[in-house]
């Protein structure tokens, strides 16, 4: 059977989805794709006649219910129709299944999923090859904020409006949080590089090669408190590769959850690379131990994963042989930018580029 990735494009109100998706599928069907998209199922049924803030919780339930179950069919179907097709097929959802949840309480999600026949985890770690977050400008971007895109939308341009922006934003990457690949995209100075992101990250999704790129890091100590950060274990080991590959295995452990994924970057002569990442079940993880690179100890170091006006950063903390240290990386900062550091962060030293902060490197035995 054909391979057809299916990506999940999401955000908060006013993240800039319906420009991306026209960009997505010019850019891609210009490189011999076909572009399916699904279309965002709550504006349907808003504009079907769906309340979704009603105070009658009866039909709250049987909406939510109800565009769950549209959601999925709507996926299905489209894709039974890429697997007939001759070219090469990726299929983009204008939101996702788990967007859904962000919208209620966790006992009421619970007993709609169990209803519908389906669960979380099989929802976030099964369903989907890839989810690509875009911040709201409500966090970082509030000049840009608009309801004038969405008839639809409910969050008002003032500072009670932007607020719930920035919850709801929130909200909806912690429900992604945990996917295997759950890409966030910054609120750049410049809208264009916004969407160029997209694109990246959806061309590496498709295994297509991409220039290789510096995040840029630096050491720092926290002097303050991390406000609405989603926290993880990472358990991080190097396997035995080919010259010029890095594989690597990382556990993710938060809230109870695991999540296992396999790794593989091979870099090309012409300054690019091709990433390929696949998760992999408990029994997989534990076999592929086995290939253990030697040379290299296994990185375990506590994430926390948070947005700062508009950017996304991920901050780890380094157990064992590297006890102590903090390393703060920026996601998709473009070079040109400001980096807007937040008060909670005391940077010490900036290590952008430099190899031995690499973990591949950090790993290393006997340093």
């Amino acid at each position: 059977m054909k391979s057809i990735k299916k990506i999940v494009l999401t955000g908060g109100p006013c993240a800039g989805k319906t420009t991306a998706l026209v960009k997505v599928i010019e850019h891609f069907s210009s490189l011999g794709f076909k572009v399916f998209t699904i279309p965002e199922v709550p504006t349907l049924f808003t504009q079907a006649g769906m309340d979704y803030l009603t105070d009658n919780k009866a039909f709250f339930y049987e909406g939510e219910k109800s565009t769950l179950e549209i959601q999925l069919a709507l996926e299905d179907k489209f894709t039974r129709m890429a697997e007939q097709c001759t070219q090469p097929s990726i299929i983009i959802c204008d939101r996702g299944a788990l967007d859904i949840s962000a919208y209620m309480d966790q006992t009421t999600w619970n007993k709609i999923t169990s209803e519908v026949g389906t669960s979380t985890m099989e929802l976030r770690d099964w369903r989907y090859d890839a989810v690509i977050h875009m911040v709201s400008a409500a966090d970082g971007a509030e000049k840009f904020y608009t309801t004038a895109t969405n008839a639809q939308r409910l969050e008002r341009a003032d500072d009670e409006g932007l607020a719930v922006a920035r919850h709801l934003d929130k909200r909806v990457m912690e429900a992604w949080a945990g996917h295997s690949h759950l890409r966030v995209i910054n609120n750049h100075e410049n809208f264009e590089n916004k969407i160029n992101r997209v694109l990246k990250e959806i061309s590496s999704v498709l295994g297509l090669p991409q220039p290789i790129t510096e995040e840029r890091k630096y050491r720092v100590e926290v002097i303050g408190e991390i406000p609405d950060s989603v926290k993880s274990e990472i358990i991080q080991t190097y396997l035995t590769a080919e010259p010029g590959a890095e594989v690597r295995l990382r556990k993710r452990i938060w809230e109870g959850k695991r999540v296992n994924v396999h790794t593989t970057i091979k870099r090309l002569p012409n300054n690019e690379q091709v990433e390929v990442e696949r998760q992999v079940s408990n029994n997989l993880y534990d076999s592929l131990l086995q290939q253990a690179d030697p040379y290299r100890q296994t990185i375990e170091k506590t994430r926390q994963s948070f947005i700062w006006k508009g950017q996304y950063f991920e901050l780890d903390s380094y157990h064992r042989f590297n006890n102590g240290m903090q390393i703060l990386e920026t996601k998709g900062v473009a070079s040109d930018e400001m980096v807007n550091f937040p008060p909670f962060i005391k940077v010490v030293e900036d290590i952008t580029g430099r190899k031995e902060y690499y973990n591949y490197n950090l790993a290393l035995r006997n340093q």
